[in-house]
């Protein structure tokens, strides 16, 4: 292990930082996968939404796009007259603005859902992938009165139909990771006979733990081979969705699903800007610039809140209270921002849209004090620091600017 010493100048170097999660395979590559967002149709399905307007939806869709998300879920069009319109107006937007993103719509394994993507393609005037889905877990086949053979009828002709359309096919699997081995097998071999170019694995009811997830993702690579992609659908039931996600792109998944702010059915999916900060994290080109303005945008548009402890863009993110942590981060930003950024975070908060911020309250020290005077523009006199330090440990919370500028006029007044 490769000592390294802490003293002079800092400078943005990987030195300062041991990373125990590459140091056993240092040069292990970058996950390379694709991401499709599912917060315009997984997302929707959360009982706790609202569904957007089609303004809002396109304002997402443009956040998408600039993020460099590569696909994206525009609904599932034969819901309703509105799911087939927005769908529509939604790839015509992507055609006319020439975005990079590409659309996907989703369907159950029934010939009169494809015609719907049909539809949605033709009106349009661009390609739309088709993902199509059937029940494959026992659990599911009892409750449905299914049957393998009825599976493989069902399935067989939604993807025909889909491929003398020529609309590109995503077969999906729902409940795969409940699905016997047998089961996957037979209907992935069907897919793949009838020109599907990706099959999806789905953790429906988000039942997989992340050993699980590599099991049946190479299980699943062995039987497709190495042309056919292979999706990962997860959902967040154990609070394991997105580390679900990054082992199935370790096991040989090359894409996937995510939603903004992790909504979605039950308690929802993995979290879209928590795999663009894993993935960029693993020295994956995804630029992370736009994901604040991403998530506030979803967050008013679904009508949801933000907790403050929500990673990378909650409120506390990049705020803290604590004495030894300002102190800690003013002697680093006096050294340099590089080390001011990252002596006490993951990564620097203007590269994902925010800002740091030192708060005071009662674990707070005379860093955090001489830090917000400083900011105010307030001279940090003694008798100021003192007397706001003391309202400061008498207080059960964080103080906010109204209630320590009325600390600083006070002591104003009494000098």
């Amino acid at each position: 292990m490769k000592l390294v010493s802490l003293q002079g100048p800092a400078a943005p170097d990987s030195t300062l930082i041991y990373d125990w999660n590459a140091a056993s395979s240092p040069e292990q590559a970058p996950l390379a996968v694709t991401l499709l967002d599912e917060t315009l149709r997984d997302g929707l399905q959360s009982p706790s939404v609202r569904n957007p307007s089609l303004a809002e939806k396109l304002a997402g869709l443009e956040l998408m796009n600039e993020l460099g998300i590569e696909y994206v879920n525009v609904g599932l069009p034969s819901a309703s007259p509105r799911a087939l319109s927005e769908a529509v107006d939604l790839c015509r937007a992507i055609a006319a603005r020439r975005y990079a993103i590409r659309p996907v719509c989703a369907g159950r394994t029934l010939v009169e859902d494809v015609e719907t993507i049909v539809e949605v393609s033709q009106r349009a005037g661009i390609p739309v992938e088709a993902s199509l889905f059937v029940g494959s877990s026992p659990i599911r086949a009892v409750a449905e009165d299914w049957d393998l053979e009825f599976l493989f009828s069902r399935s067989k002709n939604a993807i025909d139909a889909a491929r003398r359309a020529d609309l590109p096919v995503t077969f999906v699997t729902e409940d795969s990771t409940r699905a016997r081995p047998e089961t996957l097998r037979a209907l992935f071999s069907l897919a793949v006979e009838r020109g599907a170019g990706r099959i999806c694995l789905c953790d429906t009811v988000g039942f997989a733990t992340p050993e699980g997830v590599e099991r049946v993702t190479r299980f699943s690579r062995e039987i497709v081979g190495a042309r056919i992609g292979i999706d990962w659908h997860g959902h967040n039931d154990r609070g394991l969705a997105v580390a679900n996600a990054l082992s199935a792109a370790r096991a040989g998944a090359d894409r996937l699903h995510a939603t903004a702010l992790g909504v979605g059915e039950r308690v929802g999916n993995p979290a879209m800007e928590l795999l663009l900060l894993n993935l960029a994290l693993s020295n994956a080109p995804r630029s992370l610039e736009r994901v604040a303005a991403y998530c506030e945008l979803f967050a008013r548009a679904l009508g949801i809140t933000v907790s403050d402890n929500q990673p990378l863009i909650g409120k506390n993110a990049f705020r803290t209270a604590t004495g030894v942590h300002a102190s800690a981060i003013a002697k680093a930003e006096a050294k340099s921002q590089w080390l001011g950024d990252h002596v006490y975070s993951l990564l620097s908060a203007a590269s994902v849209g925010q800002h740091t911020s030192i708060c005071i309250g009662p674990m707070s020290g005379a860093s955090n004090v001489q830090h917000w005077l400083s900011s105010h523009g307030i001279n940090a006199s003694e008798p100021m620091q003192r007397a706001i330090l003391e309202r400061a440990k008498t207080a059960d919370r964080v103080l906010t600017d109204e209630e320590l500028l009325s600390v600083v006029s006070r002591v104003r007044r009494e000098m």
